[in-house]
């Protein structure tokens, strides 16, 4: 289905005031909202729920995030126009796109080649350039690029992995959820320091965990 831009324009009123009942009241992210359609990260099947906040499946078993968990992270991020963002765990290209819109430059990791082409393509059709998508071991980070300005991790890890705190610029930001299950996360942003790293727990969370190597999928 094709979402009309009256359709369009309704659901983004109802997910904006979502957003702001959550909280999320920053105009520039909000703006980075509106400029993306949601629907256009989603299988036909599922577009016409594109501006509820709620997860939805994408490809690959994975989901693509509440708008809200976004919004949230995003917002723990910081994130000025100067920033040179990581971001582990693409999946869809939604969270990127956000991050586009808000950043000098995002470079993303997804182990699902699938899903990495897909963003890829996402990312070109919406003519966000300031983007890389690439596949690969997310807790491995992208050294070349390092280091960089914020960090954001969609997928759990037991502890901050040590790699990417590397990569992270003194005076960045990372948030990302940490827990040793799928049913106990908590949603952690890291300030690096000159004199070590600065913890604030921000709230519980439900993300897949963070998994290592490429993934193995049909089609590859």
């Amino acid at each position: 289905m094709t979402l009309s831009a009256e359709a369009r324009a309704e659901g983004m009123m109802r997910l904006v005031f979502a957003l702001r009942s959550k909280g999320i009241t920053d105009q520039r992210l909000l703006d980075a909202f509106e400029k993306t359609p949601r629907e256009f990260f989603l299988d036909r099947a599922f577009q016409d729920r594109a501006f509820e906040d709620i997860p939805l499946p994408i490809a690959c078993g994975q989901t693509i995030s509440q708008p809200s968990v976004v919004g949230l992270m995003t917002h723990a991020l910081s994130v000025t126009p100067r920033c040179k963002v990581l971001e582990v765990g693409a999946g869809s290209g939604y969270q990127s796109a956000i991050l586009a819109r808000l950043a000098r430059r995002v470079y993303a990791i997804e182990r699902h080649r699938p899903l990495a082409r897909q963003a890829r393509a996402r990312m070109e059709a919406l003519a966000l350039s300031t983007v890389s998508v690439v596949s690969g071991d997310g807790a491995r980070g992208w050294p070349d690029q390092a280091p960089f300005d914020r960090i954001l991790v969609t997928a759990a890890a037991e502890d901050p992995p040590s790699l990417l705190l590397d990569q992270l610029r003194v005076g960045g930001i990372m948030v990302l959820p940490v827990g040793q299950s799928d049913e106990i996360q908590q949603l952690l942003r890291i300030v690096k320091t000159e004199q070590g790293l600065d913890y604030q727990e921000l709230g519980p969370v439900r993300f897949v965990p963070l998994l290592p190597d490429v993934a193995k999928d049909e089609g590859d």
